[in-house]
């Protein structure tokens, strides 16, 4: 099977999927940053994620799940902790989750397809659309 060419270039971007609010990790993700950082599992659990739990009346609307912590950003008002705010690039590439590697689950990106367009219009190849 051959992989389709991706139309997206990560190294042009800011980071942006980096600003989700929430990047849902999984026990296997934590088990992941846990042997990467050469720490057990309990402490990477602490140290890097933090649970998110949203009530609503409407049951089809309850979240509970486990994510990853953020810090703030200088370009967005906050990035995943991981995300180094200058050069714009996963500091945890081999220890990221899941959700990271499969992300954007196909050969485009929306965020991506969105900035080239605005730098081609702004004629600015660095420009970044603010928060």
């Amino acid at each position: 099977m051959t992989k389709s060419k991706v139309d997206y270039n990560c190294s042009k971007c800011p980071g942006y999927c980096c600003t989700y609010p929430r990047i849902v990790v999984t026990d296997k993700d934590i088990a992941r940053l846990a042997n990467h950082f050469g720490i057990s599992e309990d402490a990477a659990r602490l140290r890097y994620t933090r649970q998110y739990e949203f009530e609503s009346d409407d049951p089809d609307e309850y979240v509970n799940e486990r994510i990853l912590k953020h810090r703030k950003d200088h370009i967005y008002k906050t990035s995943c902790m991981f995300l180094d705010p200058e050069a714009r690039r996963c500091t945890i590439y081999e220890g990221r989750p899941s959700v990271c590697r499969e992300f954007p689950n196909g050969k485009k990106c929306g965020y991506y397809g969105f900035l080239k367009f605005e730098r081609k219009h702004q004629d600015d190849k660095e420009f970044i659309p603010s928060a």
